[in-house]
């Protein structure tokens, strides 16, 4: 591992990160924070441009006559069930994220949206669960299912090893450039692996410090909680990382899936049931109707607030995912092979879309039902996102054990997310072993945790977003080449 030069660099290239953050974290915050506005102001239109068309690349790959290639030999068939392939692609593509946003990003969209007073108060909360849809949904798994497609295809199609760089090698031969490009191409996305699964620790470990703040009334004074459930995560990940992938990833992703489905349905029985389901058609209507086209907006002619909005949550989010996408593409790719290029993208697209649109129906619509009956305070978002969630479910029967509930999913997440990224990671390390060393996923599991300590000290989850974001601006570039090199491997394909 450490005789590796991609490693080495990879390596020191995320110690500084650590050493800075670990210094001096406000003023990297401060760093990211200045150069994102920048990238966002400069390019937000080719972001949401990119995004779009890996959406409807991969609709035009499902419906096209290359759905029927399989991702593997004729022979082969799906490692796992549908159930747990779509759990750990679940779990590991979001996770933590829909317990932390499930009612605090509508009511913040809802709170903007009426600040701007161009949008009736009837449209306002149809209009804020949209935009959440839009931010969770198949823009999101198209950046990731495209990634993944391509690793799996290269892969478990023409044997490469699962690593970002073996695309341009396949496809371009071994020239120079080819080599040069696919170096760099792996330097970044294990940098980008590593920031943003950090990232996904720090706010996990917000969540779930606040949930156990209100679970047991403990007043929080300094870092003394959080830190204290950064220790545990990280004694609790270990044991995943030394057993097999298909015995550690796949229990925790379907138990953490089962909670959340749980309680979803707990909410959905307890509040107003029709209020949900009308919510959550409606919006589903809409979602069908206006994803596609919204997926080309810039807001150029509007005034600055609704710029600043647009960069803080549609371009963050895309940036988010597209740092993601490395980690997570690799990992789907990994638990994928055996299906179909159509199974696979209909797989990846539908699942995940359809469970988000009645998570955020379900959890957005009891946001707006108890912030309109005086039983939330809907500026708990502006004051202290984290706590949004366990303040919702303490307005409800049998509050203690919902709370209870949440903080054990999300630690969960975090643990699977951890997990996972360890193993992709470890993969790179081993030039593209599918059952990497135990010793390469513990050591990667100790540096994702001290880069998950930085981001914790940094205090803010804007801050953690804003750092995230930095990561993932190469990608938008390595994964429209790799988009290429798939296309160019079809055209080669004898079966079709």
């Amino acid at each position: 591992m450490f005789r590796n030069p991609l490693m080495v660099t990879a390596l020191s290239l995320t110690a500084a990160v650590s050493i800075w953050g670990l210094m001096d974290a406000q003023a990297l915050a401060a760093f990211a924070a200045r150069t994102v506005s920048v990238i966002l102001r400069s390019r937000g239109w080719f972001i949401m441009l990119t995004a779009s068309a890996l959406l409807i690349i991969s609709i035009w790959l499902a419906l096209s006559r290359f759905g029927q290639i399989k991702l593997g030999r004729p022979e082969d068939e799906p490692e796992f069930s549908t159930f747990s392939w779509l759990a750990m692609m679940f779990a590991a593509g979001m996770g933590v994220g829909l317990l932390f946003y499930g009612a605090a990003e509508p009511i913040s969209h809802f709170l903007f949206i009426q600040s701007q007073g161009d949008i009736p108060v009837h449209r306002a909360g149809p209009t804020a669960l949209f935009l959440t849809y839009f931010h969770w949904g198949l823009h999101a798994w198209a950046i990731y299912g495209l990634t993944a497609l391509v690793i799996a295809y290269f892969t478990f199609r023409r044997q490469a090893p699962p690593l970002v760089s073996a695309p341009v090698k396949i496809v371009f031969g071994d020239k120079p450039w080819a080599r040069t490009v696919g170096w760099l191409m792996d330097l970044l996305a294990i940098y980008a692996i590593a920031i943003g699964l950090a990232g996904s620790i720090a706010l996990g470990v917000f969540q779930v410090e606040d949930g156990v703040a209100t679970l047991f009334d403990i007043q929080r004074t300094g870092l003394g909680l959080g830190l204290s459930i950064f220790v545990v995560l990280c004694l609790a990940y270990i044991l995943p990382l030394m057993v097999d992938l298909s015995k550690g990833m796949a229990a925790l992703s379907n138990t953490a899936i089962l909670i959340a489905i749980s309680l979803m349905v707990f909410v959905l029985l307890v509040g107003p049931t029709h209020l949900f389901m009308q919510n959550i058609v409606e919006g589903f209507g809409e979602y069908v109707t206006n994803v596609l086209p919204h997926g080309f907006r810039s807001y150029t002619f509007f005034q600055e607030s609704v710029g600043q909005w647009f960069s803080a949550w549609t371009l963050n989010y895309m940036l988010w995912w597209l740092a993601w996408a490395p980690f997570v593409g690799v990992f789907i790719a990994r638990i994928s092979r055996g299906r179909t290029i159509r199974e696979f993208i209909l797989g990846v697209l539908l699942a995940p879309t359809t469970f988000s649109i009645f998570w955020f129906g379900i959890f957005g619509g009891m946001g707006f039902y108890q912030g309109a009956a005086n039983q939330l305070d809907p500026t708990v978002v502006q004051t202290d996102i984290n706590r949004t969630t366990f303040l919702l479910l303490e307005t409800m029967p049998l509050s203690k054990m919902t709370i209870a509930a949440t903080i054990v999913a999300a630690f969960l997440f975090i643990v699977t997310s951890v997990v996972s990224a360890a193993y992709v990671l470890s993969m790179f390390s081993t030039g593209g072993d599918q059952d990497p060393p135990v010793k390469v996923k513990l050591t990667w599991g100790v540096i994702l945790g001290a880069l998950g300590l930085v981001m914790i000290l940094s205090g803010s989850a804007d801050a953690v977003r804003q750092i995230i974001a930095l990561s993932a601006n190469p990608f938008v570039f390595i994964i429209l080449f790799l988009v290429m090199c798939l296309l160019k491997a079809l055209k080669r394909e004898k079966s079709v």
